[in-house]
């Protein structure tokens, strides 16, 4: 974003991408490819003004964001959680218990078979687990349904997890436009 002086002398008047009006403000804005009022280069979402200097915008799927609302929105990629590597904003990315996934290391700790959005999964103590790999799973019911315990056996606590559907956290938003229109209207009031 360039908050730039106009030009006393030359260039002809430009339109605000905001609000169409013509620019005659000493100071405009260019941002995205476009012009702007000062005023009128607002975060969709909170309606904040973008025009101060030093001030950081986000444009993803048509919609203009402060920093604070495109992390609420979109959050931080940051680092996969399996191999370390950095995630790009714009790719797809699988999400448990708050740790962040490449869709290609979202894989089962058992069977190394890569799980899929729809697929069910169980997560214990930060491993990923496919359904059919859960540690534990058929072995812990058996004895806690038929087999007594005997004195000289050892019990072990049951392994507490989750089974939660796997999803896309951030679909590829240029055919998405429906679900950020419902994002926003949840979101931004």
């Amino acid at each position: 974003m360039v908050n730039s002086q106009v030009p006393g002398g030359g260039s002809p008047p430009r339109s605000c991408a905001g609000c169409g009006g013509r620019i005659a403000d000493r100071f405009l804005l260019f941002s995205m490819e476009r012009y702007w009022h000062t005023r009128c280069l607002k975060c969709s979402c909170c309606q904040a003004q973008l025009g101060e200097i030093g001030t950081t915008c986000y444009s993803k799927g048509g919609m203009i964001l402060c920093r604070s609302d495109y992390i609420r929105l979109f959050g931080h990629t940051g680092a996969c959680s399996a191999c370390g590597q950095s995630i790009p904003a714009s790719e797809m990315v699988m999400r448990a218990q708050g740790n962040v996934y490449h869709l290609k290391c979202f894989n089962c700790a058992t069977c190394r078979n890569r799980l899929m959005p729809g697929d069910r999964f169980h997560y214990v103590n930060g491993t990923i687990f496919c359904e059919h790999d859960r540690p534990g799973g058929s072995l812990l019911s058996t004895h806690l349904q038929s087999n007594p315990v005997l004195p000289d056996q050892k019990v072990r606590p049951p392994t507490t997890t989750t089974t939660i559907t796997a999803t896309t956290a951030h679909p590829r938003l240029s055919s998405h436009q429906s679900w950020i229109q419902i994002l926003l209207k949840l979101l931004c009031p």
